[in-house]
């Protein structure tokens, strides 16, 4: 699904890194490799690399796993033709602590012929490593 088409109609490159976001925060694996293109690029706030559509999907399934009601709520957007930049907070809960946490989040998306090329986050993780260390918050 190109994003000049999504459900038959126009959009943007906004549109359709908000149509990522969407589909992330209904956990919809297949909705996000639907918008990526086949060389899809994602980069984590460590620096760590992921490339390919379905690589990221078995990496969306088990973050998804990891972390079920995973959210993005973005407060501000910012583009430049084909680069998106969204501002807000990502959160979530680890599954194995049963614990909820909250960053602030950077995303920026690379839209390419018509789906996202690349997916790069910026966000402390810290608070989810804590969780994972066993350490409450």
């Amino acid at each position: 699904m190109a994003a000049d088409r999504i459900c038959g109609m126009s959009v943007s490159a906004v549109d359709l890194a908000r149509a990522f976001v969407e589909a992330i925060n209904r956990g919809d694996v297949d909705g996000l490799t639907g918008l990526m293109t086949e060389r899809h690029r994602f980069t984590d706030s460590l620096g760590n690399v992921v490339t390919g559509r379905e690589t990221m999907r078995e990496g969306w399934r088990g973050y998804f796993r990891m972390v079920p009601d995973y959210r993005l709520e973005i407060a501000e957007t910012l583009a430049d033709d084909a680069v998106v930049v969204m501002l807000g907070v990502a959160g979530g809960t680890y599954a194995p602590a049963g614990e909820r946490w909250t960053t602030p989040s950077v995303v920026r998306a690379r839209v390419e012929d018509g789906l996202v090329a690349e997916w790069q986050v910026f966000a402390d993780n810290e608070p989810i490593r804590r969780l994972m260390r066993g350490e409450r918050s």
